[in-house]
């Protein structure tokens, strides 16, 4: 009969693991096989999400943004459209921002954007 080798690293690796997959339900915490099937598809989620949350922020701040150019007479594609014309770089995320905390910046933005396009 062989002898087991490699002991020691191999049960690093397993309790490794099962501490990941602490907190799972039933055996997907307290078997290694399962435990490590479980980890595996959670790592593949976690790496998609990572990704997919920079979709869904681009999305909030688009909608932020068209609300509070209605509330100015005017709306989104038209603001972005005369904010590029007008040479003014500023990304979604921050004119977001300034759409929620600074509604008097927004409208001079606003108001910039409707000079570029006339």
């Amino acid at each position: 009969m062989s002898r087991a080798k490699h002991a020691v690293p191999s049960k690093a690796k397993r309790r490794k693991v099962l501490k990941q997959a602490k907190g799972y339900t039933g055996a997907r915490s307290r078997r290694y096989r399962t435990a490590h099937e479980q980890v595996l598809g959670a790592r593949d989620d976690a790496f998609a999400h990572r990704r997919a949350k920079k979709g869904d922020f681009r999305r909030l701040w688009i909608t932020r943004i068209n609300a509070a150019a209605r509330e100015n007479g005017t709306t989104y594609s038209q603001l972005v459209a005369g904010l590029k014309s007008a040479e003014v770089d500023i990304d979604r995320k921050m004119l977001a921002e300034l759409a929620v905390n600074e509604p008097a910046a927004f409208s001079a933005l606003v108001e910039v954007a409707s000079q570029a396009t006339q």
